[in-house]
């Protein structure tokens, strides 16, 4: 005699919109490693910054169709560390770390290193995040964000190369910022999300302007504003982190 189980069965599948979205993503910072490799290193860094918006959106659109899953979010995660990952590591090497090996066979060395040094820290950020996830205080970010951390670096790559400027000409910069972005995303330094920002209430009327006046900003000159945004936010953490431990002092 069969038991009769009334408990729905589980659907097996996966939802296809976020998941697209996250696809999306990853083609972007895959489509960089592929186009620095050919020397084109703006279309690199503009396909980062394309992967950045896709990977905003695709869990936006997950809560809002509510197609949320878990299988999401451990593929959003793999799709980070390919897009600000190994990506910006890949194209700040071949744009300027590679040529530390003309100073000899030990800077060619230390330029590789450090682009491997990013790519752990943006892992081993992701992995950190994941686990964290509703322990954390969702005002900040613990670290940077591995997708600021690629915007800093591909807005120094997109910028240069605007400017006419090569790789070669300001490796100690870019070795520098790759050791400084991928130190920064491992750090304990609090950085604010945003989180807490609510697009379907109603703002002040000076939120709207300044929301206007920075996508002005952005259409004048799209690579540096980018990368002036990207260093502020950075710079903002040790900021944060500083004024909140005052405040504990304070309490103390």
């Amino acid at each position: 005699m069969k038991v009769m189980n009334d408990e729905p069965k589980q659907r097996r599948g996966i939802y296809l919109l976020p998941n697209l979205f996250t696809t999306g993503a990853m083609f972007g910072g895959f489509y960089a490693i592929i186009a620095a490799m050919h020397d084109r290193y703006e279309a690199a860094a503009i396909a980062v910054f394309v992967a950045m918006i896709l990977d905003g959106l695709d869990g936006r659109i997950a809560r809002m169709t509510q197609t949320s899953s878990p299988f999401g979010a451990e593929y959003d995660s793999l799709s980070d560390m390919v897009s600000f990952g190994l990506a910006p590591a890949l194209v700040v090497y071949e744009w300027a770390l590679f040529g530390m090996k003309d100073w000899g066979w030990q800077w060619g060395k230390l330029g590789w290193l450090a682009a491997f040094f990013y790519a752990v820290c943006a892992a081993l950020r992701l992995a950190r995040f994941n686990t964290q996830v509703g322990k954390a205080d969702k005002r900040y970010f613990q670290g940077l964000p591995s997708p600021t951390a690629a915007a800093l670096l591909m807005g120094l790559v997109w910028s240069m190369q605007d400017l006419g400027i090569e790789g070669r000409a300001v490796v100690p910069l870019a070795f520098l910022l790759t050791l400084a972005a991928g130190a920064l995303m491992v750090s304990n330094i609090s950085y604010y999300s945003f989180k807490e920002l609510d697009l379907k209430h109603k703002v002040p009327f000076s939120v709207l302007i300044g929301a206007v006046l920075v996508l002005m900003l952005i259409t004048f000159d799209t690579p540096k504003v980018l990368f002036v945004l990207a260093l502020l936010y950075t710079l903002s953490g040790p900021l944060i982190t500083l004024s909140r431990r005052l405040r504990r002092l304070r309490r103390k």
